[in-house]
């Protein structure tokens, strides 16, 4: 039986108040259908992040996972890039 392949998205955390829980918003672009032209569209995450080790502004990658909650069905893989901090 082969291991089927998961999701995996990149985005930025935008929310990381709760505990275990971070907001991610991933930015992707389509091609509309008429005008040939790029249009971006967004979608947020609920992701679960066991250590709460992701900051705001965090660039991440997600995965998906079975449903942890009635909201979240990601989990937090690694963090590509930290924010910075001024």
């Amino acid at each position: 039986m082969e291991k089927t392949l998961r999701r995996e998205l990149v985005g930025t955390v935008i929310n990381a108040t709760n505990d275990k829980t971070i907001n991610v918003l991933v930015e992707t672009y389509k091609v509309h259908p008429k005008y040939h032209k790029r249009v971006k569209s967004s979608k947020k995450y609920c992701v679960h992040d066991e250590k709460n080790i992701a900051k705001v502004g965090d660039v991440v990658r997600i995965v998906e996972t079975r449903p942890l909650s009635k909201t979240k069905h990601f989990y937090l893989k690694e963090i590509v890039k930290e924010a910075v901090i001024i």
